[in-house]
């Protein structure tokens, strides 16, 4: 993990796990203020934001992008707190919530990740993560590197 990642961490520990997550994923998903296509050919905008309400010739503002990454997160730490049986830390929250923004929720609720979780495997729930590194079947460097990330924070101390 990338030291100003790890300091920017530290600092959102003060606050909730979705505080974390928001700090993984502007760090992984970098921000563009106008949409594009991604990978899979979705329109995209700000952190990775998709969905039916992303305009094609708009140029979002900062503010607009903040309010659909929160938007987006809150949507993604339901998910967690709604499909997650065991316990978990702030920071196994904050990676999952991260996992989910990338991958989606229904990705999510038929993985092996989560059967695993909830069968009290957190560690192999962990190393799940790193299954999930490819866009359009190749193995993508920067799912690598992300999943890296969010099974560090996954992992059980």
């Amino acid at each position: 993990m990338s030291p100003d990642l790890k300091r920017r961490l530290v600092t959102a520990m003060a606050g909730s796990a979705v505080a974390i997550a928001a700090v993984l994923v502007q760090w992984h998903e970098g921000m563009m203020h106008k949409p594009y296509k991604d990978g899979g050919d979705v329109l995209t905008v700000c952190y990775g934001h998709t969905g039916k309400e992303v305009t094609p010739s708009k140029r979002y503002t900062d503010a607009e992008c903040q309010a659909l990454l929160e938007r987006d997160l809150k949507a993604a730490m339901v998910v967690v707190e709604t499909h997650v049986t065991v316990p978990l830390t702030e920071m196994q929250k904050a990676a999952l919530t991260s996992f989910i923004y990338n991958v989606g929720s229904g990705a999510f609720a038929r993985s092996t990740l989560l059967k695993k979780l909830n069968a009290g495997d957190m560690r192999g729930a962990c190393d799940e993560m790193r299954r999930w590194k490819y866009d359009e079947g190749k193995v993508s460097k920067g799912l690598v590197n992300r999943r890296a990330v969010e099974r560090e924070l996954c992992l059980p101390d």
